[in-house]
């Protein structure tokens, strides 16, 4: 940038995006003095090398203003549902579906664990059951990012949210949703 640029001549780009030619360095700094810009190697690998007028802390700014809407615009957080138990309840299950939807349709990805305690490693099938169901539930709204996997004494799974085009709004998806769970 500005003095720090050690060739002599430069392909120069406007502040508009004009080409303006090739100039000395002399006459680009001189140029970007008259204009109150700063002179901005763009690329030096090319040849000549390529030099721009812009305000340099305005790009800056703007570029780490991209950057941060960017992160913004990536899934959300990573909510968690534990399920205490691998015995658990019609109701204490759809009490979690619901939390589920709300968690995927707000654009957040979801891990689900089932924790065992003690003698009900035995029932670990069980466990990987429930998993299955609550993804086969949940499928029209999300996809299975990690398959239910053993950890331990939890059983580990991962829901992304689904993201197509032309599907149905959220709330014919939560209607369909609990519809199906009342048929199971």
């Amino acid at each position: 940038m500005n003095e720090k640029i050690r060739r002599t001549s430069r392909a120069l780009i406007g502040p508009d995006g004009t080409q303006l030619g090739i100039l000395s360095l002399n006459e680009a700094l001189r140029k970007a003095q008259e204009m109150q810009l700063d002179l901005v190697e763009v690329s030096s690998a090319s040849h000549p090398p390529v030099c721009r007028l812009m305000n340099y802390g305005k790009f800056k700014y703007e570029q780490a203003k991209k950057a941060k809407d960017s992160r913004k615009k990536q899934s959300g957080d990573v909510k968690e549902i534990k399920i205490t138990r691998a015995h658990i309840a019609e109701h204490d299950l759809q009490v979690k579906v619901n939390h589920l939807i709300r968690f995927l349709e707000h654009g957040d990805k979801a891990r689900l664990i089932v924790e065992f305690r003690g003698r009900e490693q035995l029932y670990l099938n069980k466990g990987f059951e429930i998993l299955n169901k609550l993804a086969e539930r949940l499928s029209s709204i999300s996809t299975v990012e990690r398959k239910p996997t053993l950890e331990g004494r939890r059983i580990i799974m991962v829901l992304s949210p689904k993201r197509a085009k032309g599907e149905q709004s959220g709330k014919d998806k939560v209607e369909n949703l609990q519809n199906s769970s009342q048929e199971v």
